[in-house]
This record gives C-alpha cells, sequence and structure tokens, in this order.
C-alpha cells in the first residue's frame, strides 16, 4: 500500500540520556545505543517503525550538531534530512527548526513529531494509532497527542486530564484536552489512577504544518517572526548561521509548556501498546525479561550467584562475575563500572556531578 506522501515524522533524537550513564555518555548517548540488547539502537528501531506508516524521504532526524556523523553511520539517511540544532533549546525551538524546513518542502504536509528513545512493544497497535492520529490532523487543524492508558501511578510521567463529553465529530475516541499536569506525588498519581481521565503524556504530536504554525504565530510571535523573516535561507548554505542567530536569541522550552498547554484546539488519542520512555535504569529493568531470581540481564558474558532483583547491563565483549548482590544496578562499560542501589538511582545524577568536578569530562 502506497504511503501518503503529505505525510512527515520529525523523530528527536538530541537528548544526552544522562540517566543512562555510564553506558549514554555526552559524546554517544543512549539513542544511538543498544540499550535493550537486540542489535539495533533506540534510534534506529524508532525510524524502522515510522518508515511503515511514513514515506522514508518524509522522514527527519533533529539532533545537535555533534551527533551528525553518529545520526548518519545509524541511519544511513540522506546527510539534509539530519536537522542539526547548534545549542540545546528543549523541543519547542526544536519543533519550529523542523517544520520550517519542512514547509520549505511541502507546505500540505501532516506532521508526527516522536522522540527517539521510546519503547514499543506491540507495534500493530502502535502503527495503527500512528495512522489513526495522522488522518485526524490532515482533517482537523488540531493538535493531538497520544495519551497511553496507565497502568500504575506512576510519578515519573507526565498526565494528561481529558474531557469525557467533548469528542472530536467523526473521531468519537479522540478527546478534547482539559489540562496538562507535570509529575505528580504519588497521592496525586493515584488520584489520577482512580478518576479514569487521565493519561500518561507520551510525548509524542501529530499537527498540520498549518496548524502548528498557527500556533507558533499566536503563542510564540517572536520565534515564529524570526523563522519566516528567514524562510529563504532555509535548505541553502546559510541555513547553518540562521539557526544558530536564532538559537542564540531564543529561550528554552518544551513545546508542552509553549504551545500545548495553552491551545484550546488540542486534542488526544489514547492508546494503550506496550510503551515506556524508557528514561532510567528502573525502567529499563521494569521492561527487561527476568530470570527465576528476578534479575534482568543485558550481555552474554554475565554469570551471577546468589544474586537477586538486580539489572546487570554488560558489553557482549566482556565479563561479569557477580556474588551476593541483591536488588542493584550493575553497569560495566569500557572504563566506568557503576553499582547502585535500584531504589537509590536518582543519586546517579550526584554521582556524575561530583565525577566531572573531581576529573573533568573524560569519563562523563
Amino acid at each position: 500500500m502506497a504511503l501518503n506522501k503529505n505525510n512527515y515524522c520529525v523523530i528527536m533524537a538530541g537528548g544526552i540520556g544522562s540517566r543512562f550513564w555510564p553506558l549514554s555518555r555526552t559524546a554517544h548517548p543512549k539513542q544511538f545505543l543498544d540499550i535493550l540488547g537486540v542489535g539495533t539502537s533506540l534510534l534506529q528501531q524508532t525510524f524502522s517503525r515510522f518508515a511503515k506508516v511514513v514515506p522514508k524521504k518524509n522522514i527527519y532526524v533533529i539532533t545537535n550538531a555533534d551527533y551528525k556523523n553518529i545520526t548518519l553511520a545509524c541511519l544511513g539517511i540522506k546527510p539534509d534530512h539530519v536537522l542539526l540544532e547548534p545549542l540545546r533549546r528543549n523541543t519547542a525551538l526544536c519543533i519550529a527548526y523542523a517544520c520550517q524546513r519542512i514547509s520549505k518542502e511541502n507546505p500540505s504536509a501532516n506532521i508526527v513529531v516522536t522522540p527517539a528513545d521510546h519503547l514499543v512493544r506491540d507495534e500493530k497497535v502502535f502503527l495503527d494509532t500512528i495512522r489513526r492520529g495522522l488522518a485526524f490532523t490532515a482533517q482537523e487543524e488540531a493538535l493531538l497527542t497520544i495519551g497511553i492508558t496507565p497502568s500504575r501511578p506512576d510519578t515519573g510521567y507526565g498526565y494528561i486530564q481529558f474531557n469525557r463529553r467533548k469528542t472530536a465529530a467523526q473521531f468519537p475516541d479522540i478527546k478534547a484536552v482539559k489540562t496538562f499536569t507535570e509529575k505528580p506525588d504519588l497521592k496525586m498519581a493515584e488520584t489520577f489512577l482512580r478518576s479514569g481521565d487521565f493519561l500518561w503524556n507520551s510525548g509524542m504530536f501529530f499537527w498540520s504544518l498549518s496548524a502548528i504554525q498557527m500556533a507558533f504565530r499566536f503563542y510564540m510571535p517572536d520565534v515564529y517572526a524570526q523563522f519566516q523573516e528567514n524562510a529563504d535561507r532555509f535548505g541553502t548554505p546559510d541555513e547553518a548561521a540562521t539557526v544558530l542567530a536564532i538559537y542564540e536569541r531564543s529561550k528554552s522550552i518544551s513545546i508542552d509548556y509553549a504551545i500545548m498547554e495553552k491551545a484550546d484546539n488540542v486534542y488526544v488519542l489514547p492508546a494503550d501498546f506496550g510503551w515506556s520512555d524508557i528514561g532510567t535504569w528502573g525502567s529499563l529493568y521494569a521492561n527487561l525479561p527476568q530470570d527465576e531470581h528476578g534479575n534482568a540481564v543485558v550481555g552474554h558474558h554475565a554469570f551471577l550467584y546468589d544474586t537477586s532483583n538486580c539489572l546487570v547491563h554488560v558489553s557482549d565483549h566482556q565479563m561479569a562475575v557477580i556474588q551476593g548482590l541483591e536488588d542493584a544496578i550493575v553497569v560495566l562499560s569500557d572504563d566506568v563500572l557503576l553499582i547502585c542501589r535500584k531504589q537509590e538511582e536518582q543519586r546517579i545524577k550526584d554521582f556524575v556531578n561530583e565525577i566531572k568536578l573531581k576529573n573533568g569530562d573524560r569519563f562523563i
């Protein structure tokens, strides 16, 4: 079946994945790694999924300029389909840049935006959901996000509350959004779960080019004006310098804060396709198969004795022998060994900061 030539995908792949240290490093972050131990990186898996619903030539990857060569080597796509951010400015500016570039190619574009590092277990349901979302924004001048049906009161995700009585006319499964809530405490998350009208915020978005540009014009007029004033420079040798100038003048803000929480034409498509954003070692542990002792192991040369409820991640060219551990994270990278209690993995950020202070960037 031929894919719709107006459908585009933007994959956001610029993060540094600091919570997956020491495997994820600034120079080679998690989206380019085989975190799951399946033979392909998270970015490769994301690209492959979306290539089944969007023409490959309509897939753009936007990442930090430092990751240009890694991205090209990872995906083998044309260099002009890798958009390079000179500075880290969060998702609003990233999306504005990608949409401006796409507008040079196809003013009728219908766009899905996704992070590069999500886990999807049920690909068939996922692809059906993406097709549904693109069909909706092809007909409606609206902004759409995917909301994941929550399975537990998780405090690590943002939440979307939907309006049960306000649905899209031709898409009764798509609901109007009432509120967005950042990561709640446990008590509030439990309340959200009991109410039945809250979903996890997946960070995936759909819109027509005209709808998102109208939203930028209304809610981020300075950014919109800068891109429009320099529209002729995109797709030319002047693009990099133009983007740098815009980024230097723009603040760092997420698309959620900048537009989605303010706009009055925002909808959510509830879905359940075995999703996780794989944001921490703990979330990886929860999504890996475990042995009879509750251990999740990535790597072919890990030998565990009297060990239970641990996550062990070892490269295939390394060997680890572990005895007597319980409820721990063990990660062996080329030059760093991390052993940390699972319930204290939030301290990894503190470890990294202290290491950077005492040893510089060598191990970061």
